[in-house]
């Protein structure tokens, strides 16, 4: 059994890096561990012109530094402009545009209402080659939140797919058996983001000894037979299945209030936490191709040059880092990024 893994650098195809002060203390842990990463646009305000992405990319950049590449996403209200997508592609600004159902997740009040207003949209992502990254989840307060995945799939994914057929569509953070069924059974053009989270945890770790908030996110960890069937996929060796963290920080009091945030800060030990489930998968040599290659050939992008090697050494994740919990808190992970 070796010591060491080495794979093509990485890429995040989804990542919160925040603003201001939070984008300062963690930007640098996603870069660390990827070249690229696909940069969520759901601020306050969300990032809805090509103006607004342009200023964000420069901040990222500085709150980063060299060598990370942010992709920018535009953030799709009911009233965006088909044209402005086109301009920020054509500009190389906007990679993709960011569907959130108005209301599903942090920051997704400004969100579409109903599918319908950005068809237009969809007709010229189609057109240019555009990607949709989904939050695939619906908002209505009569469906039960574990199901709202599987719902969403049935009532707005599924006519989606039928009636874009050439759209390219990324369903992200997948947590369910239904979910990873219709992205194996869809065309080649649709495919699916898979975090280190819904690969440990099932909505058990949610009560365990009590209420546990940094095990919330959203959409919110599963059954265990859902957390199987998403392993399944992540280790099938399938293109259509690749690294996306949403690593998503929330200061420590946001997280541990009355009404805490949804979103678990992964960034500092993701590769190590994906690394942790390949190995009890008996499916360490599939790790490159999920972390490095899937992604960057879905999106069309060149893969990256460069190496990161992972070293068999246990590490005790910190409790807290830059003021913030992160994912495996005070746990042991078997691997460790070198360098």
């Amino acid at each position: 059994m070796s010591d060491t893994i080495t794979i093509r650098r990485p890429d995040d195809w989804h990542v919160h890096l925040r603003d201001g002060p939070m984008l300062a203390r963690v930007a640098r842990h996603t870069a660390r561990q990827f070249a690229r990463a696909i940069v969520m646009p759901n601020l306050v305000p969300p990032v809805t012109t090509v103006e607004q992405a342009g200023a964000y990319r420069e901040r990222i950049h500085a709150a980063a530094g060299p060598g990370f590449a942010p992709l920018m996403t535009a953030y799709l209200t009911d009233r965006t402009s088909p044209e402005e997508l086109s301009r920020g592609q054509e500009e190389g600004v906007w990679i993709a545009a960011k569907l959130y159902p108005a209301g599903a997740t942090t920051n997704s009040e400004s969100g579409v209402t109903d599918i319908v207003n950005i068809r237009p949209c969809l007709e010229r992502m189609q057109q240019i080659g555009m990607v949709l990254c989904v939050h695939g989840e619906v908002t209505e307060p009569d469906v039960d939140v574990f199901d709202r995945e599987a719902v969403f799939i049935e009532r707005i994914l599924e006519p989606m797919v039928r009636d874009f057929p050439a759209l390219k569509v990324v369903l992200e953070h997948i947590t369910t058996r239904q979910a990873a069924d219709f992205v194996a059974s869809a065309p080649a053009n649709v495919a699916a983001t898979i975090t280190p989270q819904h690969l440990h945890l099932n909505r058990n770790a949610l009560f365990a000894g009590g209420l546990r908030p940094h095990a919330y996110c959203l959409p919110v960890v599963k059954r265990e037979e859902h957390r199987l069937a998403v392993r399944k996929a992540a280790v099938s060796g399938s293109p259509k299945y690749f690294l996306g963290t949403d690593s998503a920080p929330h200061a420590r009091e946001a997280k541990e209030s009355a009404c805490g945030c949804a979103g678990i800060f992964n960034a500092p030990f993701a590769l190590e936490s994906y690394a942790a489930v390949f190995e009890e998968e008996s499916a360490l040599d599939l790790l490159e191709g999920f972390a490095s290659h899937h992604g960057a050939d879905f999106y069309g992008l060149p893969r990256n040059e460069g190496t990161v090697t992972l070293q068999r050494t246990e590490v005790v994740v910190p409790a807290e880092i830059d003021g913030l919990v992160p994912f495996h808190a005070c746990e042991s992970l078997s691997w460790r990024l070198a360098g």
